[in-house]
């Protein structure tokens, strides 16, 4: 760890209940602002869940959780927020301006933690992996408010869903295990699914417009996870 990150060090317990109880303040307001059902607080409680435990399990005990995964911390309290209000998104109204707006939010926040990575030297293959699996909760919120919205079929959740059938795939096919190269052709394709699901949301946005962009965006989706299992297969045959 570099020597600027050795000067502060909070307990891994501090940091998730920091964390739980943004989010519990964020959960609340617009529970009590939106008079939303009991359902959305469990909700939000299962998916803070989801992400707490994993990290107890995957952190070296005893390290600093450092300034780059606090900072993918803090946008999860947001989406966990946005995740959870996602099957109740039709009774927002006129609020869908500011849940896209918070949307946008934790999209461009999205390259803080790595920015700060950067800067403090101190990158990892976990927070690599906390950043992505949270984009990837982000994304699948996204395809349920679409639904929610009526503005897509239930097919829509495939866009959500294919990573993580990805992942399933690799309990039985060890190939699919192997590490990918950088691609620029799936940042491309993810930074287009997720635009078109944000675009998609908004009360300004036909049904018609929505659907075929997002179509597109599955086409592409589709073709890129082809191309990575493809390249996966082969190399995975080589000795």
């Amino acid at each position: 760890m570099d020597s600027r990150t050795r000067t502060f060090h909070l307990p891994l317990a501090a940091d998730l209940t920091w964390g739980a109880g943004l989010t519990a303040v964020l959960v609340a307001g617009a529970g009590i602002g939106f008079e939303l059902p009991t359902g959305f607080y469990g909700i939000a409680a299962l998916l803070y869940l989801a992400i707490a435990v994993p990290v107890i399990c995957y952190w070296q005990s005893g390290r600093d959780f450092g300034w780059a995964n606090r900072a993918t911390l803090l946008r999860a309290t947001m989406v966990v927020l946005l995740v959870s209000l996602a099957p109740f998104i039709s009774g927002l109204g006129n609020w869908l301006w500011l849940y896209g707006s918070l949307c946008l939010l934790a999209l461009i926040l999205d390259g803080v933690d790595g920015a700060i990575a950067r800067a403090t030297r101190s990158s990892t293959d976990f927070g690599a992996r906390f950043d992505m699996e949270l984009d990837a909760l982000f994304i699948l919120g996204l395809c349920v408010a679409v639904l929610a919205l009526d503005k897509a079929g239930a097919w829509v959740l495939a866009l959500g869903l294919m990573r993580y059938a990805f992942l399933g795939a690799g309990r039985w096919l060890d190939f699919i295990n192997r590490p990918l190269p950088e691609s620029f052709r799936r940042k491309t394709v993810c930074v287009w699914q997720v635009v078109t699901l944000m675009i998609a949301i908004l009360p300004i946005t036909s049904t018609a417009f929505a659907t075929w962009t997002l179509a597109t965006a599955l086409v592409l989706l589709c073709y890129s996870f082809f191309t990575d299992i493809h390249w996966l297969y082969q190399t995975g045959r080589q000795p």
